[in-house]
Order: structure tokens, then sequence, then C-alpha cells
């Protein structure tokens, strides 16, 4: 019932992507993450077993910072 309701109120302000409530979980980790929260705090909050799935979430900073980097390095 949640997805329809968050594939409903996507389609009704014409957010073409592809959303679920799954989106709204990795976008949660993705932010704390980001924002310097501990490792396995977020870990516990997801209620991952291995740290090494919470990690997926650290990997998505790492690609911005190299993205970024190459986008503004002067020798890229």
């Amino acid at each position: 019932m949640i997805f329809t309701i968050i594939k409903n109120l996507a389609n009704k302000i014409n957010i073409d992507k592809k959303i679920s409530p799954h989106t709204f979980r990795h976008s949660f980790a993705t932010h704390l993450i980001d924002g310097g929260a501990d490792l396995r705090a977020v870990q516990e909050m997801l209620g991952h077993e291995s740290i090494l799935t919470t990690e997926i979430y650290t990997h998505l900073d790492r690609e911005f910072l190299k993205d970024t980097i190459n986008q503004f390095h002067p020798r890229s």
C-alpha cells in the first residue's frame, strides 16, 4: 500500500524517476553518512546484520568526490 501511495504522489507532481519506499530508506542512510553519522549507528538504524552492507552507502560519497575532482581539477 505504501508503494502505491508513493508512486501516485510521485506521478501527481510529475516525478519521472522510479521512486519507492526503499528510495526513502536509501536517501535517509546516505544523508546520515554524508552528514558525518557513525557508520555503526547507521547500521543499527537500518537493521543490517553486516557492516559491509551499510558500507555500500559510503561508496556514493566516494564516487561523488571522484566526480567532483574530475570535473573541477585543472588537469582533468
